[in-house]
């Protein structure tokens, strides 16, 4: 980068940006478009150094480094709601990674903004990890790269069953009429099933082109959502109690053809060679442009308390 930040900035291999910042939240006002070249730049940028130890501190914080908040829809696993617009982390066992992914990118309307704040961090582990987009697209096996910007994915859910949330939590209503329309606007089958749980069906994109960059990226759940991303224990349990059509959620290629372990594994290899990290210190917060950017969150020892942020939506419908 070229221009000149009003603040130190630190870049290493494998690792993100790391900005030195001190003092209150609202510090962050006068630096917001200089933060916003370092996410341009580097797809991501952590601040450390601020004061943020508590909610409101982080509710601060999120908006002075963003602009319009967004709420999240179709959940897959629980999040408590901290204030308006904030979240803590997903709900995910500790002792297991939570694989690579682009925040709702199964939706219509994503953020293009996603900022977690560290109010306490863990013993040991938990960072929030970053790959690439455009890099892994281009490290994609090929035919398997192809296949996917020819069809796109296919996600495939099944909502109220005996694991996983249930549609009137994804949805944030009880009314079916009101989730039939919802799905009818997303572009979503819904069907639903005598013993009333919801199956849904959607195929979108696997590739994107950057709104802002013009440049293709691997932007999906294609992996993450796969059932052979599972552990092999809990895959088995859940084919055996649901049966291979009940799964809470699974993907396919948007032709239909199922994924095998070994086009999982590949894709989940790419995002590997391509993970930045850096563990989280208390009061840090990192801001990422979820279109560019992948996540995910390794496992961790110790109380960690993260919460959660999307903003400055993007309506992908017409691309």
């Amino acid at each position: 980068m070229t221009t000149i930040l009003p603040f130190p900035l630190t870049t290493e291999a494998g690792r993100p940006p790391v900005a030195e910042i001190t003092g209150p939240p609202d510090r962050l006002l006068g630096h917001r478009e200089a933060l916003e070249a370092v996410v341009a730049g580097y797809g991501a940028v952590l601040v450390r150094g601020l004061d943020l130890s508590d909610e409101a501190a982080a509710a601060a914080a999120v908006r002075a480094v963003t602009g319009e908040p967004m709420d999240e829809r179709e959940p897959f696993a629980p999040r408590a709601v901290l204030g308006p617009h904030l979240y803590s982390s997903t709900e995910w066992p500790p002792d297991q990674p939570m694989c690579m992914h682009h925040e709702l990118s199964y939706s219509l309307r994503v953020p293009s903004r996603q900022v977690f704040v560290c109010l306490t961090a863990p013993a040991t582990g938990g960072a929030v990890a970053l790959a690439d987009g455009a890099a892994v697209l281009r490290d994609l096996p090929a035919g398997l790269a192809d296949r996917a910007q020819r069809h796109g994915w296919e996600l495939l859910r099944t909502l109220g069953g005996p694991v996983g949330v249930d549609w009137q939590s994804a949805f944030a209503t009880t009314d079916r009429a009101e989730v039939e329309r919802y799905c009818a606007q997303e572009g979503i089958t819904c069907t639903w099933r005598p013993d009333g749980t919801l199956h849904t069906r959607r195929v979108r994109p696997a590739v994107r082109r950057h709104p802002a960059t013009g440049e293709l990226i691997w932007f999906n759940q294609l992996a993450f959502l796969n059932e052979w991303t599972m552990d092999p224990a809990v895959r088995e349990y859940l084919i055996f109690e649901c049966g291979p059509d009940g799964l809470p959620f699974t993907t396919r290629f948007g032709d239909g053809t199922p994924l095998d372990r070994a086009a999982v594994d590949s894709i989940n290899a790419v995002y590997d060679a391509h993970t930045i990290r850096e563990p989280w210190r208390d009061g840090d917060l990192l801001v990422v442009d979820n279109l560019r950017m992948a996540h995910s969150r390794e496992p961790y020892q110790g109380e960690r308390r993260v919460v959660v942020a999307l903003a400055d939506p993007v309506d992908l419908s017409r691309s």
